[in-house]
């Protein structure tokens, strides 16, 4: 298994200022936007970034020595303390039976939702680990694929549940529901009573927590859902059952878009230095090539193209449109609900609760 490669931390002022004092060591200083500073050691680099949040700031260590700056720099001179390879020792919880939740594709504009629910143990949580399993955010897209499919292949199907909402499916669950913390509470209730059906001994499950109070998802578990423990935590993929999940949904996501990108055609191509060419979909909804990519295919395909591909209710879809002499009064009904938030900003909806209906796709 190869080392993870990216470490995020949240620094207090204290440590802010012993990060520093390490940084200003015998390193390579970088230029990095938004950034307090930025050093370049041999195979790593940290940076310490400006914003802060609640009173901390972030600092990232990224390359093949990450591991070995956090374990002999980071650890013991800035945060004094030992907790890289202790977790189980520090946390015995976190191996104890129980599953974890997480999502994929909520930020991007093409393809589907893609929620996992995985079940670990002692034993299963030594072997994910050993397969790579790690918050997938750390992670490429071949790393992911390679992993997720790994790690299904490990579990098998008696240990994890997906529910996938294709495009179309999720445009029409929108238009009804009108709040995407809902829309993930269904699925990710649906994906946790999926899986304790399987695994009926699971006492306790956790989830990354999207939504700002425990009560949006508690409200969409089912019978055996409303049984177990559902803990909602942030920064849950540090749990091996999320960070797993985490792996296998955004797998099965990346393996949809991949296939749709055969209705876009020759726009999706592109030509690698090597001469090779590799499909290529952007991810998320604010890179100017999503917009770029949507608005030929609707020029070749025509508006409605769009519900078959992407999540509609993203302003990216009045830009796409605006741009290709359209609006959304050229959209099925389902497609003229808007959010009521920015682009990846999520937060509460102001539509009444509604009981979506158990559709995948």
């Amino acid at each position: 298994m190869d080392k993870p490669s990216t470490y995020t931390y949240e620094l207090d002022e204290e440590q802010q200022d012993r990060l520093l004092l390490v940084m200003s060591g015998n390193y390579r200083h970088r230029t990095v936007p938004y950034a307090v500073d930025s050093i370049e050691g041999e195979g790593f680099n940290c940076t310490l970034y400006e914003k802060v949040k609640h009173g901390k700031r972030k600092c990232c260590i990224q390359g093949r020595n990450a591991q070995d700056f956090v374990l002999f720099f980071l650890e013991p001179m800035v945060l004094c303390g030992a907790s890289l390879g202790y977790e189980e020792v520090l946390n015995p919880e976190s191996v104890a039976p129980h599953a974890g939740s997480d999502e994929s594709g909520k930020g991007d504009y093409f393809g589907p939702l893609v929620v996992a629910c995985v079940y670990t143990d002692e034993d299963l949580s030594a072997q994910m680990k050993e397969a790579g399993a790690r918050d997938c955010k750390q992670m490429s897209d071949k790393q992911v694929l390679a992993v997720g499919a790994q790690l299904r292949h490990l579990l098998t199907p008696s240990r994890f549940a997906v529910v996938r909402i294709g495009p179309a499916a999720y445009n029409r669950l929108y238009a009804k529901i009108k709040n995407i913390n809902r829309l993930l509470a269904w699925a990710h209730g649906q994906a946790i009573e999926n899986l304790l059906e399987k695994q009926q001994a699971c006492p306790r499950v956790v989830v990354d927590q999207f939504a700002p109070t425990e009560a949006v998802i508690k409200r969409a578990l089912k019978e055996r859902g409303k049984k177990v423990v559902v803990e909602q935590r942030h920064k849950a993929e540090s749990d091996i059952a999320v960070a797993a999940a985490s792996v296998i949904a955004r797998e099965i996501y990346l393996r949809a878009v991949l296939d749709s990108a055969e209705t876009m055609g020759e726009f999706t191509k592109k030509k690698n230095e090597d001469g090779t060419v590799e499909t290529y979909v952007p991810k998320g909804s604010s890179d100017p090539r999503v917009r770029e990519l949507a608005e030929k295919c609707v020029r070749k395909n025509g508006p409605t193209w769009l519900m078959d591909n992407c999540k509609c209710h993203f302003q990216t879809t009045d830009k796409v449109l605006a741009a290709c002499g359209r609006s959304r009064a050229d959209l099925p009904p389902e497609g003229q609900v808007t959010s009521a938030v920015k682009n990846g900003s999520f937060g509460r909806g102001k539509a009444k609760d509604a009981e979506p209906e158990n559709k995948e796709e």
